[in-house]
């Protein structure tokens, strides 16, 4: 059966009408990093769209309570995670219009996204890809025969940078940017005068997010000035080993806060003055995004995708990766020159405004209903329904 389209919530004649049903699948903040805050972000700015039905299904869920103990046990949980995560894409998948999938890379693109692009597939659904990993070449390029091949089962590609865009083209596969967003709002920008020795960086502590790097060019600001103060925020597999290197440079005046959840990390943001960032490999960090709102000035490697959001001496400072001592004189010389932060943090709350969410609904809201549209011209104008209901909210 079809379902021919009105005008009644004020489309143009031949556009969709009724609702589209989005199901965005995605890690919950049981996994804390970007692509659960900027989930999360994006949930509640879609479900105030009366043109959309939107809907969450985590790919990491819970088991239930009698059982969650399974998901505590190494490589077990691994294996009853994913088969509940793949129980419910069957349950769910069928019920929406477009299956929105977030993507990291590597096993986690087998892990994650891979089923869910498969079961859309399988009841004819629309698939959006949206990947998020400043690693995506050497992904492309290393996994080549299986990556590839999968993303293609995607009607649409989105990823967060012009810098990623480039990539998948270089790849033979189409992607369109969108922006991370932030919600300015939720920040206090503050102007720092003086500046002052007050640092933080926010990383996870993993390899390709260079925080030995930020702990060397700290030990070398600390030399110059031994009241600064660094706060690490971010959890990872070398926390232990990042601790240890603290001690062996003689750092004072350090703090390894662990995770810390979104809804803290304004406080902090506003408790620092400088922002250090030393990512090998990145694509669009949403905490350089964060410190342009709460107006702490960055320092920043060059590496991927930062400098399309980051303009060097005129949103923040570039340097090169691995390079603690150009970063340490990047920080010493800000503090040195009171015109140039001010100047730099200035700028940066103006390009804060293409990040917010007024700027790229649209966007997301056209591509959504781009998806539909296609649809409805090859089966001559209707929609095709199932009859099921959006309820899962």
């Amino acid at each position: 059966m079809g379902r021919e389209h009105t005008n009644n919530q004020g489309h143009a004649p031949g556009e969709i009408s009724a609702p589209v049903r989005v199901l965005i699948v995605a890690p919950s903040f049981d996994i804390l990093g970007g692509q659960s805050v900027q989930a999360a972000r994006l949930l509640q700015g879609l479900r105030q769209e009366p043109s959309l039905e939107v809907s969450f299904l985590p790919v990491n869920p819970r088991l239930p309570e009698p059982f969650r103990w399974l998901q505590r046990i190494k490589y077990v949980r691994t294996v009853v995670t994913s088969l509940l995560y793949f129980a419910k894409l069957l349950a769910r998948v069928r019920k929406y219009d477009v299956i929105h999938v977030f993507s990291a890379s590597y096993l986690s693109f087998v892990i994650a996204p891979t089923p869910a692009m498969l079961v859309a597939r399988l009841y004819g659904k629309k698939i959006l890809l949206n990947y998020h990993s400043g690693q995506a070449e050497d992904h492309l390029r290393r996994w080549r025969r299986t990556a590839i091949p999968t993303m293609r089962l995607a009607d649409a590609i989105i990823v967060q940078s012009d810098y990623l865009v480039e990539v998948f083209a270089r790849f033979g596969l189409q992607a369109e940017a969108v922006f991370n967003h932030i919600e300015t709002s939720g920040f206090a920008f503050r102007e720092r005068k003086p500046l002052k020795p007050l640092f933080l960086s926010n990383r996870n502590l993993e390899p390709h997010y260079g925080v030995a790097t930020v702990l060397r060019a700290f030990a070398v600001i600390q030399k110059h000035l031994p009241e600064a103060r660094l706060m690490v925020v971010g959890e990872g597999s070398l926390r232990a080993e990042l601790e240890r290197l603290s001690c062996r440079l003689g750092l004072r005046h350090t703090q390894f806060m662990g995770q810390v959840a979104p809804e803290r990390m304004p406080a902090l943001y506003d408790a620092a003055d400088i922002f250090l960032n030393g990512s090998e490999v990145d694509n669009m960090p949403l905490s350089i995004l964060e410190s342009f709102a709460a107006g702490v000035v960055v320092v920043t490697t060059n590496v991927g995708g930062i400098p399309y959001i980051v303009t060097n001496e005129k949103t923040g400072l570039l340097v090169n990766k691995q390079d603690h001592e150009a970063m340490a004189a990047c920080a010493i010389r800000l503090l040195n020159d009171e015109s140039l932060s001010q100047r730099l943090t200035t700028a940066a709350r103006e390009e804060c405004h293409k990040y917010e969410w007024r700027a790229v609904k649209d966007k997301w809201l056209k591509i959504y209903f781009g998806l539909l549209r296609a649809e409805s011209d090859v089966i001559g104008g209707e929609r095709l329904v199932d009859g099921a209901t959006c309820s899962e909210r």
